[in-house]
């Protein structure tokens, strides 16, 4: 008989962790288990065509107030109804801030519950006023879970250093589509290219403060003043996006450095470039590093990042690193064993 995962997730618009739920579901093994995935909207930037083997079953909206209560309270008052759905083997609340799905994961008839966790919290809750408020507010979810998974090694013990679980926590990175990325490298992008001549770096990412573009682009005007051939291509949008803008125009940098946007293919971009480029502040597990690794591209990032990623070499001077940076052929990595090692390790949560 086929084992029973119910995962919950707000929606799947763009943001890392929704790519990374759509990257793991598209290769499921749908022939050994039944899929069911929760969503509170029916907004899907990525377009994406899910297998028809998974179940998308759509919840009625929570109100975005329920976010700004003590759990307690909004596990009273948010009542999910899943009708005849009968038990799962496995419910997992992927998503892990909202308390929409992690009432679903909760209340929904289950023999184990599993929240995942995205990013390194410690940091977080140092960097960022808005999500130590909230985490003050959900933190009593915690309780109802019987074990936790973080997206890398490194963000483990900041988890539980703060959330003080008594609870297993273990480890599984994000599942990175190699199919996809190649199908989507096949495509040329309309009325764009880049200068051959120049080196040519990439950024992907949301326009935010963990992701330390700020940072990115002060290093690399001071790599400028020494090479004056490397441009900068940054890939997505966010809040902080006027603040770049205005930081690159403070810099100088509008004939050097270009803002992309989102993009559903960032694929047949970065294919065109020399090498992937990220000083984020801190991360949960970078995906855009493995992303550009499956690309080919030689990544530069800074020392901080090598917590959370396997087999990643980060620079301790990376103004010096991109200074020094040579064009090389693109080996991609089909990233084989890690992916399989990844869909095991879920597989055996539901066992």
């Amino acid at each position: 008989m086929k084992k029973r995962i119910a995962f919950f997730q707000n929606e799947l618009t763009v943001g890392g962790i929704q790519k990374s739920l759509i990257n793991l579901l598209s290769n499921f093994d749908y022939d050994k288990y039944d899929v069911d995935l929760y969503l509170f909207s029916e907004e899907n930037y990525w377009k994406s065509e899910l297998p028809q083997q998974l179940n998308i079953k759509y919840m009625k909206p929570v109100s975005k107030l329920l976010s700004f209560v003590p759990f307690k309270l909004a596990k009273a008052l948010i009542k999910p109804n899943f009708g005849d759905c009968g038990v799962y083997d496995l419910a997992i609340d992927f998503n892990s801030y909202q308390n929409s799905c992690a009432v679903g994961a909760i209340k929904i008839p289950a023999k184990k519950r599993v929240m995942w966790i995205h990013n390194d919290v410690e940091i977080k809750l140092n960097n960022e006023w808005k999500y130590k408020f909230l985490w003050t507010m959900f933190k009593g979810k915690f309780k109802y879970y019987d074990e936790f998974i973080a997206v890398s090694e490194g963000i483990k013990e900041p988890f539980k250093k703060m959330s003080r679980v008594s609870q297993k926590v273990s480890s599984i990175q994000n599942y990175i589509s190699i199919k996809e990325i190649e199908e989507k490298m096949q495509v040329t992008p309309e009325n764009f290219s880049v200068d051959s001549d120049k080196f040519n770096f990439v950024a992907l990412g949301r326009l935010c403060h963990q992701k330390g573009y700020d940072i990115m682009l002060d290093n690399f005007a001071t790599a400028l003043k020494s090479r004056d051939d490397l441009r900068l291509y940054i890939i997505g949008d966010g809040e902080d996006r006027q603040l770049v803008e205005n930081r690159i125009k403070e810099l100088s940098l509008e004939d050097k450095v270009f803002l992309l946007g989102n993009q559903a293919n960032p694929f047949c971009y970065m294919k065109l470039m020399d090498a992937f480029i990220s000083t984020s502040r801190y991360e949960g597990q970078p995906l855009n590093i493995m992303e550009a690794k499956a690309v080919g591209l030689p990544t530069y990032c800074t020392k901080n990042l090598e917590k959370y990623a396997p087999d990643i070499e980060g620079y301790e001077d990376i103004v010096a690193a991109m200074i020094s940076a040579e064009k090389t052929d693109k080996k991609p990595d089909k990233l084989i064993e890690y992916n399989t090692t990844i869909l095991n390790s879920i597989y055996a949560l539901a066992e």
